[in-house]
């Protein structure tokens, strides 16, 4: 093997070496920082949200709904975004 060869090889596994302890140090930071990973939530189009209820299916009933201040208040939802009507339904309804 010729040098400049032996030479992109070494360079080659000193990156990947570095690359691995770098993700290895990022994965802890995070979990030391208490991290959580982002989620993004659906929009309202996307996930077919409407403000009123779908049969006897509606947002308050569904376990994805955290509800307002008041029971007739808007609340919000672990996957769509925005206010949501507790009388409201979209097709990631999941009973409780």
């Amino acid at each position: 093997m010729k040098k400049a060869d032996e030479k992109i090889d070494q360079s080659r596994r000193d990156l990947f070496k570095k690359s691995a302890i770098a993700a290895v140090g990022l994965a802890v930071a995070g979990v030391a920082l208490g991290a959580k990973p982002a989620v993004a939530k659906m929009t309202q189009a996307g996930a077919m949200y409407q403000p009123k209820p779908h049969g006897s299916q509606k947002c308050s009933a569904c376990a994805r709904f955290t509800p307002g201040p008041k029971p007739t208040a808007d609340g919000s939802c672990a996957v769509v975004a925005g206010q949501i009507s507790p009388d409201g339904w979209c097709v990631m309804f999941t009973p409780k």
